[in-house]
This record gives structure tokens, C-alpha cells and sequence, in this order.
């Protein structure tokens, strides 16, 4: 497949689809998620269209499915999902503070960044973000987990490279948890076209379970 002159993979293409994604607006409301409070664990998610249930119906996103879980194994959590579909690391750091103070989370999942690859924003901004969300959220006392995503090799190697690392090297300067890729198994799956919405772009419901599954053994440990 050729995309703007460049030769590329169908699941290459299909992981930049699912970045270009994330800029669509549609914010999604939080409300559908059970309200923070003080029984048990209080789980924060900071995230984009990826997990604001971006095209789904309410409830089968890998955000709720999570709660679903929590629940069945009887695991004394709450999970607020404070996601917004086009979110960037910037817009994130500008909106944490204030929840960190209305929800007082235990801990923190940080969802965001592919948005900053899409817009060309410099790399480095993208790092100092994540590290000021993940340093803000931990001085509330609050323990974090960050969610990696990768881009396709057509964006060059080297960038490639650069931008997997920024997660890591985020999570080992604030020796936080890290999930490296949220989309293993689903963007860079064989069958990933049938893991995907009808637009190609963005996650099916029947991909969400995967991408739970990748947080799972993470979050469980922090729990």
C-alpha cells in the first residue's frame, strides 16, 4: 500500500489509522464510569480516544471492562475514566491537577501521547509532559502506570525508535509501571483488519479485551 508516496504494510497503516484517530473530537463524558469515593483504590485514567470508548457503545470499551473485572474479582477499586478523544500529553498535564484534586486517585493510568506524534510535536515536549504528569501524580500520592504506543515504521526508523523510548525512559527515571504497547496483539496482530472498526482507524469492541489483557498483569501488581 502506497500512503503519500511512502510503501507501507497494511498493519503499519492500520497503527497510523489508529493514531490519526485520536485527534477525531467527540469528547466523551466520564459519567458512565462509577464516581470516584473512598472505599478501596481509586483508579484515574488519563487518556485519549483510545480509551474514551471512541465508536463503541457505552460499556464495552477496554476502560470498563476493567472496572467489569475489577468487580469480579472482588477487588475493593473505583475506576474513574477522565479520557477525552484528542487529547495530547499537553493537554493532559493541564488537566491532571485538577483531578487529581477532585478524585484524590491512589493511582494514576497515563494514556496519552499519540497525538503528540501525529501533530509533529517535539519529542521532548512529549517526555517533559509525561514526566511532570507522572511526578504531579505521585506527589498527590498516587502510584502511576504509563500505557507506551509505538508508530508505524513509515514514520522513519529512527523516529520510531525515539518515540517507543520516550515511555520507557519515563517510567525508569520516575521508577514507575509501564505497559510498553497498549495495542500489542490487536495494530500489529495478522488479523488486524477484523480487530478494527468499520473505519479501519479505530479499535473494535472485540480488540478491547486484548488491550485489557495487556494492562491487566500491570495493574494487578499496583493493586
Amino acid at each position: 500500500m502506497n500512503v503519500l508516496g511512502l510503501k507501507v504494510q497494511r498493519r503499519d497503516f492500520i497503527v497510523a489509522g489508529a493514531m490519526a484517530a485520536l485527534l477525531a473530537g467527540l469528547p466523551l463524558p466520564s459519567s458512565a464510569q462509577q464516581p470516584a469515593g473512598k472505599r478501596g483504590a481509586v483508579i484515574l485514567v488519563v487518556g485519549d480516544s483510545i480509551s474514551a470508548e471512541y465508536g463503541l457503545k457505552r460499556g464495552e470499551g477496554w476502560v470498563p471492562l476493567m472496572q467489569k473485572r475489577i468487580a469480579d474479582e472482588r477487588i475493593a477499586a473505583t475506576v474513574v475514566n477522565a479520557s477525552i478523544s484528542g487529547d495530547t500529553t499537553s493537554g493532559g498535564r493541564s488537566r491532571l491537577p485538577a483531578l487529581l484534586a477532585q478524585h484524590k486517585p491512589t493511582l494514576v493510568i497515563l494514556e496519552l501521547g499519540a497525538n503528540d506524534a501525529l501533530r509533529g510535536l517535539p519529542l521532548k515536549s512529549t517526555e517533559d509532559n509525561l514526566n511532570e504528569m507522572t511526578r504531579a501524580a505521585q506527589a498527590a500520592g498516587a502510584k502511576v502506570l504509563l500505557l507506551g504506543m509505538q508508530v508505524p515504521p513509515n514514520y522513519g526508523g529512527d523516529y520510531t525508535r525515539k518515540f517507543e523510548a520516550v515511555f520507557k525512559t519515563v517510567a525508569a527515571d520516575n521508577k514507575t509501571a509501564l505497559v510498553p504497547f497498549l495495542l500489542k496483539g490487536v495494530a500489529d496482530a495478522q488479523e488486524a483488519p477484523a480487530l478494527f472498526q468499520a473505519d479501519r482507524i479505530h479499535p473494535a469492541a472485540v480488540a478491547q479485551p486484548r488491550m485489557l489483557d495487556n494492562v491487566w498483569p500491570e495493574l494487578k501488581k499496583l493493586l
